[in-house]
């Protein structure tokens, strides 16, 4: 009834770009898991990784949307959500291996064994179920949310300073996790992982499950954030955007709008986090680098900030071009994505969802 309810709420375009998703992420594993080989429909295992993975960064894209296209807070932290969520679900893969590992230890990850650990660190228990490491991969980084976010939003702490100090929390993070003491393998990151909930990683029928679970993520997060950004708390969210000292004098309690969505926001990145694991085969420091926030954010601008459809466009379209042009002219990306930002910033600042009511415009104000 919930979801009838939310679902009317919506209106068409936006029906149909969900139905889209759920789409895709139904018929391709379909076509991987029922066609033969030589069948020209059949759809390779590698091509359900990539999507999967560009559903996952979409998820993300979405993520930084609702907190900086419809509240004003840019965020260049929010890798570090995605990071944790990635960990979590890490420690589980990890954790499942058991004796399969290298030096055949059914306690000990391979890396704590080469490193000389006596014992499982204390908050490693728990996560051989996934009954608590599921709660585990919305928990911490809401958490980490919710205590930056308590701390900055009630100091009034706002624009290009709340940006730094959220690129300062990721970058922190990134050395902290870079330490072998810190129990989470260090630089090498978690790998070689076996299996999930009792099924191989590497087989087909799991990556399928794994891709459409990433399309239904996505798509779930959609709806949510539909209906936060069109309820009468999402009309407040944009107002405290536009004007928030007006907010203010008006008597609503701002830093409660933006402490729910930037904690809603960071536990959408920590799901999509834990669902990209699984389908790269490692997670490592590396992922909570500033600059992927700063990508992160480059695909909301991309797609069209404040639209919700927008950011999983550009995320595709980032994402595609990236890993186009780094297996053909792998010198070139860098440059490709700088130039991307700036024709971006100049002649598209409503994305390219918002391209065609521009040139619309154009022609209108030409007549």
């Amino acid at each position: 009834m919930i979801t009838r309810f939310l679902w009317q709420g919506m209106d068409r375009k936006f029906q149909l770009f969900v139905l889209l998703v759920l789409a895709i992420g139904i018929v391709l594993p379909l076509l991987n898991q029922l066609t033969p080989a030589a069948s020209a429909l059949h759809v390779p295992a590698w091509v359900l990784q990539l999507i999967g993975k560009y559903l996952c960064y979409a998820s993300l894209a979405l993520a930084v949307d609702l907190v900086w296209g419809y509240c004003g807070i840019l965020s260049l932290g929010h890798a570090a959500f995605f990071a944790l969520g990635g960990y979590c679900m890490g420690m589980y893969l990890m954790r499942n291996i058991g004796a399969r590992g290298v030096y055949g230890n059914s306690v000990l990850p391979d890396f704590m064994v080469f490193l000389n650990y006596p014992e499982l660190p204390w908050f490693w228990h728990g996560f051989r179920f996934f009954w608590f490491a599921g709660p585990m991969i919305v928990i911490v980084p809401s958490l980490l949310a919710l205590a930056l976010g308590w701390f900055a939003f009630r100091s009034r702490v706002t624009g290009v300073y709340l940006s730094i100090i959220t690129q300062a929390m990721t970058y922190a993070l990134q050395l902290a996790f870079f330490r072998n003491d810190m129990g989470l393998g260090g630089n090498n990151g978690l790998t070689d992982y076996k299996d999930i909930l009792g099924y191989s990683v590497q087989s087909d029928g799991t990556r399928a499950v794994l891709c459409f679970s990433s399309a239904l993520a996505l798509a779930i997060f959609l709806v949510i954030a539909a209906a936060v950004v069109g309820s009468r708390f999402g009309k407040a969210l944009m107002a405290v955007r536009d004007a928030e000292s007006r907010m203010r004098f008006l008597g609503y309690r701002v830093e409660g709008y933006k402490l729910f969505v930037f904690v809603l926001s960071a536990a959408m990145a920590g799901i999509a986090g834990a669902l990209y694991v699984p389908q790269v085969g490692i997670i490592n420091p590396s992922e909570f680098a500033p600059g992927n926030s700063i990508e992160a954010v480059l695909w909301v601008a991309v797609g069209g900030r404040g639209t919700l459809i927008g950011p999983v466009i550009g995320a595709f379209i980032v994402n595609f071009g990236k890993t186009y042009l780094t297996g053909a002219l792998p010198e070139v990306w860098l440059f490709a994505l700088g130039a991307l930002f700036i024709v971006v910033t100049l002649f598209l600042p409503k994305g390219v969802i918002g391209l065609r009511g521009q040139l619309a415009a154009r022609k209108a104000k030409a007549a």
